[in-house]
């Protein structure tokens, strides 16, 4: 090979090498894939990342609320009610009623040991007798010296018997009239001391007051019964009884609040241990003293009609309201807060994700709204509802 060939052979650095650029081509492959991925893993992460919520639980509401002036907690209390005693001490030996028995005026519904008082009327009753029968002799003898003073009286003016026989026949009839006074006195006194066994004796009974329910038992046969319950061992009162037609529910009002009540006014009850019951009442009295020590005055609320589930002690709310209610205001409804509802529907809280339902808007109650398609007792979001869709990944803080 000549020297000018070997000159011509020689490497151009300045073409770039076949590998070369496809490390180059790779490397760009590489950063794309990455930012691909960043921008995907933060999509993800921006609709799947849990959003915290605040939540509201759908419940029940009545259209009282709307025109409730006021609202007060109390309980139902019977305004007639007693501790039936004995008037006299004794062993209690029979009682013929329990807890929860209904009793009438008069009805005899305990017993104490009573024969001795027994003794005494039939000794009563036996005195009468006699008595009435010294009554009845007396006036027959009195009957006799009338009739023959009577004809002593006219045989004097004829002469025909002497002046001693005719004072003689006066005197046995003033007799006669003052044995029959005497006699009835007698048995005016008999009929007193009958009447003193029968008191006696009807101590030994113990009867209903009134008609009432029995609340308590307080003591059982054997038991020594006292009016004033001071000796060891014994009991005074025999039953707690109260009249159920009486009861009414006592409620503390505020005195600031006091200008906003008066008597006539119509309320609705309601009872811790009747939820989902409403009872039409009227303001009946306002108790003209207040409480110093809580700052409030008492009122008393009657209700319209009695039910037999309601019972003396019952914890009970009254609401105040500005017109009386319709049997329609106390129909519950379903209700949420308006601002639950967007765009028709509400986002469901379901183990830590909402599903959107739709829910059909009803009459308005105020700040709430009556709705259709979810159940009391439920939990739907209330707020930042722009942020939520359907299925996302939501926590509710702990309260």
């Amino acid at each position: 090979m000549s020297l000018e060939n070997i000159s011509r052979l020689k490497i151009d650095r300045s073409a770039p090498l076949p590998n070369v650029k496809r490390r180059k081509r790779f490397k760009w492959i590489i950063i794309a894939v990455v930012l691909l991925l960043i921008a995907v893993s933060a999509g993800w992460f921006s609709t799947h990342r849990p959003v915290t919520i605040e939540t509201v639980t759908v419940s029940r509401s009545y259209p009282t609320q709307t025109f409730t002036l006021l609202s007060a907690s109390g309980y139902v209390v019977a305004q007639r009610k007693a501790a039936v005693a004995s008037k006299t001490t004794g062993r209690l030996e029979w009682i013929g009623v329990r807890e929860g028995s209904r009793v009438k005026m008069g009805e005899v519904i305990a017993r104490l040991e009573n024969r001795d008082s027994e003794s005494l009327v039939n000794q009563g009753v036996a005195g009468v007798q006699y008595a009435r029968a010294n009554l009845e002799q007396a006036r027959a003898e009195r009957e006799d010296a009338r009739l023959s003073f009577e004809r002593y009286k006219i045989l004097i003016k004829q002469g025909i018997v002497a002046q001693a026989d005719f004072d003689s026949a006066e005197t046995r009839f003033k007799l006669a009239v003052a044995r029959v006074a005497a006699a009835e006195a007698s048995l005016h006194n008999a009929e007193s001391v009958l009447n003193g066994a029968r008191i006696a004796f009807d101590y030994s009974l113990i009867r209903a007051p009134f008609d009432a329910v029995v609340l308590t038992k307080n003591a059982d046969e054997g038991d020594i019964i006292t009016p004033l319950g001071a000796a060891a061992n014994a009991k005074a009162a025999v039953v707690s009884i109260a009249d159920l037609a009486s009861l009414q529910v006592e409620a503390d009002v505020s005195e600031s609040n006091l200008a906003l009540v008066k008597a006539g006014q119509p309320c609705e009850i309601t009872l811790d241990a009747l939820p989902d019951s409403r009872f039409k009442g009227i303001l009946q009295t306002i108790v003209p003293t207040a409480d110093r020590t809580k700052a409030s005055v008492m009122i008393k609320v009657k209700f319209n009609n009695i039910d037999p589930r309601i019972l003396p002690e019952m914890s009970a709310r009254v609401a105040i309201l500005s017109r009386e209610a319709t049997t329609q205001d106390q129909q519950s409804k379903i209700t949420l807060p308006k601002s639950a509802i967007i765009n028709g529907s509400v986002f469901l809280v379901e183990k830590g994700h909402v599903r959107m339902v739709a829910v059909k808007a009803g009459v308005a109650l105020g700040d709430l709204v009556e709705v259709s398609g979810v159940n009391p007792g439920d939990k739907v979001a209330l707020s930042p509802l722009d942020k939520l869709a359907d299925g996302r990944a939501v926590s509710v803080p702990e309260k």
